[in-house]
């Protein structure tokens, strides 16, 4: 290990393991595609408030989620064996929805995002008004608009 100012730098990490997210054909990619969609996210954090939810529970719990989408949703996190769909023949048919103990896993990690989320709101609204009103500042060129010389 090298040391600077009292400042123990270690080295990075090496992971050993088969698995490279960075190469175009690791199927890791494929569970980053499926994690960091919004409305996974959103569905794994409305099972994970609680037991088991019905469709229409999730519907009118998750906001601005379309039927389609949630049904997308569910059934690429069904397939996933993230969550576990239990259907009874009633009429109409009923079905639920509650996390599996992978589901319950990723879903833990998901408060840690929300939770992040949460926390630093402000600030990121804050750099996008910056942002907005600098790019309201320049050229189609992207060059900042100066002032006319006198």
């Amino acid at each position: 290990m090298e040391t600077s100012s009292d400042v123990v730098i270690a080295p990075a990490p090496v992971l050993d393991c088969r698995w490279d997210v960075m190469s175009a054909a690791c199927p890791s990619r494929q569970v980053l595609g499926r994690v960091a969609d919004k409305w996974t996210m959103l569905v794994l954090s409305a099972l994970s408030a609680e037991e088991v939810l019905r469709f229409s529970e999730l519907r009118r719990r998750i906001e601005g989620v379309t039927q389609k989408v949630l049904t997308q949703t569910l059934r690429g996190l069904e397939r996933d064996g993230l969550v576990d769909r239990t259907v009874y023949p009633t009429v109409p048919v009923t079905v639920e929805y509650r996390l599996t103990a992978l589901g319950h896993s990723l879903a833990a990690a998901v408060s840690v995002i929300k939770a992040w989320a949460y926390e630093h709101i402000e600030e990121l609204e804050a750099a996008r008004d910056r942002y907005d009103q600098a790019a309201a500042t320049r050229t189609p060129a992207g060059q900042a608009v100066r002032p006319a010389a006198r």
